[in-house]
């Protein structure tokens, strides 16, 4: 439950048609093995206790008396179990009978949550059984179980039920057809506070019905900003007309997190993150909370430590999904290009003006430039790609740099700036030996230099390289490769960069496929350091600033989700077993937090980009932050972790 991790389960359990006491036996069974899983939280399907099948069975008192007893026996039975379990049963009180959940925890009957609305449709008739429960305008009552009036416990619809010990574990209860109508009660319940939404389901199943199913309960997760619990049921209800395939699903936020297979039975886990839902909230001023129509009924629930099977993916921006991937590559690539073409034409320019390196940046930038040009129609000769050999340039980087303006037919200027540099460090008294900072960036503004003064000279603008991991770091030259007259990809990350440059490689034909794929393999690297004896790559840009797989990541869940560091360690070691050791997450993630604080100044005065996801650092967009901001709280929070 730290972190704001908590493992559920939905129980799909053999059932018999009106034999209470197997039933119980086997949610008390079930029970026990999820507890013991770690989960806190079971939900079993709807009238569970009986069998939703019962029909007319439901009008016998011994059936009602037979619910009632056994569901005492589970509250006898996990008393000492720290898990909430919700089952299903039918329940007569002041003269009317209603389909409801109990909420059971640790011997305690927390409250009966009654059903809303009753299908009497198709195959449906429970009209002719059950009355709905009150509306939410209804104040909630306090009842009694007939046959043992010592258990008193709130009954009402939209009933909220909230963890004493962690606040954000607040959850709400339907039923079934209370999911499907138009105005369900769970946008009450969440909009009053419940992050978990519990579904007791028995949906019978007819072809489609399984697709349409996560349709809603993704979508209804996703507007909700919830998570969702939905438990169905299956073998063991009469197939005298229906056939049951429990078919259980656990959502989070519009995501699918753990679906069982159809025809199944047991228990499914998820876990998921109530901390991270309140985030999404909060950031969200279109969710608009509510008071609640009552206070939530509280429990008390020890806050432990539970093993994480939840996935977490080491490339949150990337798909792992191979044609979503590609298709994700293609609206990305479109989308910087739309901003690009529509830059061009608003100020009716023909020519654009990339520093072309041959590395990875400056090869998405050229082409987006490509496709930016067919958009307007323009001339690819008005593309001008200039390479500016210096110090630090090798042959493998220059070559490639030649050969893809050759490729997509862009006019390549070759402009050595050796001597230009050497002149700036005489003027200002800078000893060309000394391989500081200082000879570094001067290669670097005077590239900028270069490139301006050409887009003056030609008419056009200058298109910028650095992508969103660099701006992060502020691995760039203020001033230098850090400006640029429209930043193409500024909202890309490296990790993706990569994705987008073999897309293209994908797609091209094989003597320009075989260029791009070299600039993939090629290192990383400003290349302002005189290259090794052999002519290689000498600065390379992951041995000093770190992995670039492990920043993303870091700046995935820092911007788009809030997370303190310690929750992004945890996460970070899952997602990174066997790929790095705690020692080298924890060394970068603490690189990442003092260069994200202590370079902020260089983003507040960014140029132009097109924005392409979620997670941005445009001063003028999705992120304002003040340059002087102070990095000791979550430093503070770095100190208290360890790499065991």
């Amino acid at each position: 439950m730290k972190d704001g991790f908590l493992k559920i389960a939905c129980v799909t359990p053999p059932l018999r048609v009106a034999d209470c006491t197997y039933n119980a036996d086997q949610i008390i069974a079930k029970a026990k093995e999820a507890a013991q899983a770690g989960a806190k939280l079971a939900a079993f399907p709807e009238l569970c206790l009986t069998g939703y099948t019962c029909g007319d069975l439901f009008l016998q008192e011994t059936l009602l008396r037979g619910a009632e007893e056994e569901l005492v026996r589970i509250l006898n039975e996990t008393a000492d179990l720290s898990i909430l379990v919700i089952v299903g049963l039918p329940y007569a009180s002041n003269g009317a009978l209603y389909n409801c959940a109990a909420v059971c925890c640790q011997g305690k009957l927390l409250g009966m949550v009654p059903k809303q609305n009753l299908p009497n449709y198709s195959e449906f008739y429970e009209a002719r059984h059950f009355t709905p429960g009150p509306d939410a305008g209804t104040p909630t009552e306090m009842r009694t179980l007939r046959s043992h009036p010592e258990y008193a416990f709130p009954f009402g619809a939209k009933l909220l039920f909230s963890c004493v010990e962690m606040p954000d574990f607040t959850f709400g209860v339907e039923i079934c057809e209370d999911v499907w109508v138009a105005d369900t009660p769970s946008v009450t319940m969440a909009r009053s506070g419940a992050a978990l939404i519990v579904n007791l389901s028995c949906s019978d199943e007819i072809i489609g019905k399984e697709d349409y199913r996560r349709t809603i309960l993704k979508a209804k997760s996703g507007s909700l900003l919830c998570a969702y619990a939905y438990a169905d049921a299956g073998f063991g209800e009469s197939t005298q007309d229906m056939v049951f395939a429990g078919h259980d699903l656990i959502l989070e936020n519009g995501s699918i997190l753990a679906e069982s297979k159809l025809f199944a039975q047991g228990i499914l886990y998820g876990d998921i993150d109530v901390q991270r839902l309140a985030e999404e909230r909060r950031r969200s001023n279109t969710f608009q909370p509510i008071a609640p129509a009552s206070p939530a009924v509280p429990f008390s629930m020890e806050l432990t430590e539970s093993r994480l099977d939840r996935f977490v993916d080491a490339a949150p921006f990337v798909p792992s999904n191979t044609a979503e991937r590609t298709q994700r590559c293609e609206k990305i690539l479109t989308l910087q290009a739309m901003g690009l073409a529509t830059r061009l034409r608003h100020i009716g320019c023909k020519t654009a003006v990339v520093g072309l390196s041959g590395g990875l940046d400056s090869t998405l930038a050229l082409i987006v430039m490509v496709h930016a040009f067919r958009i307007c129609q323009l001339d690819p000769a008005g593309m001008l790609a200039v390479t500016m050999p210096c110090f630090g340039t090798t042959d493998r980087t220059y070559q490639n740099a030649c050969r893809l303006a050759k490729a997509y037919g862009a006019t390549l200027r070759e402009i050595p700036i050796q001597d230009s540099v050497r002149q700036h460090f005489r003027d200002i008294g800078h000893d060309e030996s000394v391989h500081d900072v200082t000879y570094e960036n001067s290669q670097a503004r005077e590239r900028t230099q270069v490139l301006m003064d050409l887009a003056n000279q030609t008419g056009g603008i200058v298109i910028g390289t650095g992508d969103l991991s660099e701006l992060a770091l502020g691995w760039a030259t203020y001033n230098g490769d850090h400006m640029s007259m429209y930043a193409v990809n500024a909202s890309i990350p490296k990790t993706l960069v990569r994705y987008l440059v073999a897309h293209e490689a994908s797609q091209t034909e094989p003597a320009l496929s075989a260029v791009l794929r070299d600039v993939l393999d090629t290192p990383v690297s400003p290349e302002l350091l005189p290259p090794e004896q052999d002519g290689t790559i000498a600065q390379k840009t992951e041995e000093l600033v770190g992995p670039y797989a492990l920043h993303d990541f870091f700046l995935y869940y820092v911007l788009r989700l809030g997370f303190a560091p310690h929750k992004i360690y945890r996460l970070a070691k899952l997602a990174f077993a066997g790929t790095y050791d705690d020692a080298t997450i924890l060394k970068w993630l603490k690189k990442f937090y003092w260069r994200f604080f202590s370079q902020q100044f260089k983003r507040s005065c960014l140029p132009d980009g097109p924005k392409v996801g979620s997670v941005t650092l445009s001063p003028r967009g999705d992120w304002r932050m003040p340059s002087d901001a102070c990095v000791t709280l979550w430093q503070k929070d770095l100190e208290n972790l360890s790499a065991e």
